[in-house]
């Protein structure tokens, strides 16, 4: 499949929701289907402590259609998905530290929210096509590396677990009510608009922040090995899994250009920033029993199957976000 070409002739026209569409991943997303010439709406419920953020469709305001609404309540999701060719349900929780501090609120977002949606596309739009953001997180401290599909799923975390139920939940409903849905395994996603006001998202946003404000990283441990996807990357392999009919019924995981441990990471991140500095901590006891330690995946599934690998390598992805805050910094505090 020739991304170029294909992507327009399965979009332009056709009717898309984004779940989380204010998000990180899901506003890049949103940019692109509407540059492809999509009948884009996001919806979003823009709580503080999550992702969303109406700065990140600065610039196609008019393109997109904003619905500020929370995916928990059940009442509005028929009217959003009838007439939809396509769902990308990127709409969750993220942080690892608050799905232990207030479990409860992670199983409404990533687990019942989730069955709730599916009910709602089963009774309204069986037709709809749907792609679903899982997460790395749900295979655990890994048996072998690099990590394939294949892997025993072991999350060590509320977030995984709740996240593996929302997983379940699609394919479940891909299976048996013919709601074609496809699962996606991100892990370590960077780019323009991640949130980079705390770590709920990512620690990588954190890092951007600190650098660019004078502050020192902190890296806690420094040996752990980690594979990064840049954000352009990961919307392709979102519009393939969403336009490819091989894709299905199917999980697969994403995965970065080559690893590199946390604390090259960092030292990266000041060479390519020309500034900065960082130093290396023990690990929190409160983070290190639910660190995962090395991770890297295989994704030589969806490279098979979709076509998809990764293109950006961590240096670039990490020049494009900087410049990125460089000039928006501010707003995203």
């Amino acid at each position: 499949m020739n991304p170029g070409s294909s992507f327009a002739s399965s979009f332009r026209g056709r009717r898309v929701l984004i779940t989380g569409g204010l998000g990180f991943i899901g506003s890049n997303l949103a940019r692109k289907l509407a540059g492809l010439g999509a009948r884009v709406t996001v919806l979003d419920s823009l709580i503080p402590e999550y992702g969303g953020h109406r700065r990140n469709l600065r610039g196609c305001e008019r393109k997109v259609n904003v619905q500020i609404a929370d995916v928990r309540d059940r009442h509005i999701l028929p009217e959003m998905l009838r007439g939809q060719d396509f769902l990308f349900n990127l709409a969750g929780q993220t942080s690892h530290m608050d799905s232990m501090t207030d479990p409860e609120t992670d199983l409404e977002i990533n687990c019942r929210a989730q069955l709730t949606l599916l009910e709602a596309c089963r009774r309204h739009n069986p037709g709809l096509r749907v792609v679903f953001a899982s997460t790395r997180q749900i295979y655990g401290r890994p048996d072998y590396l690099p990590v394939d599909e294949r892997h025993p799923l072991r999350p060590v975390d509320v977030n995984g677990i709740n996240k593996l139920a929302g997983e379940e939940y699609h394919l479940l409903y891909s299976q048996v009510h013919g709601i074609a849905s496809t699962v996606l395994r991100l892990t370590n996603t960077i780019g323009p608009r991640m949130r980079v006001k705390d770590a709920r998202q990512t620690f990588v946003g954190v890092w951007i922040r600190q650098i660019l404000e004078g502050r020192p990283i902190e890296v806690w441990g420094g040996g752990q090995l980690r594979d990064f996807t840049y954000v352009d990357d990961a919307v392709e392999a979102f519009l393939l899994a969403a336009a490819h009919p091989r894709a299905v019924g199917g999980v697969f995981n994403l995965g970065g250009v080559g690893r590199i441990s946390l604390r090259e990471l960092a030292e990266t991140l000041v060479d390519v920033a020309g500034q900065g500095s960082f130093r290396v901590r023990r690990f929190p006891a409160d983070r290190k029993k639910i660190d995962i330690g090395d991770y890297y995946s295989d994704f030589t599934r969806i490279t098979a199957t979709l076509g998809w690998r990764p293109r950006v390598g961590i240096r670039p992805a990490l020049a494009r976000t900087l410049a990125y805050y460089r000039k928006e910094l501010p707003h995203y505090l």
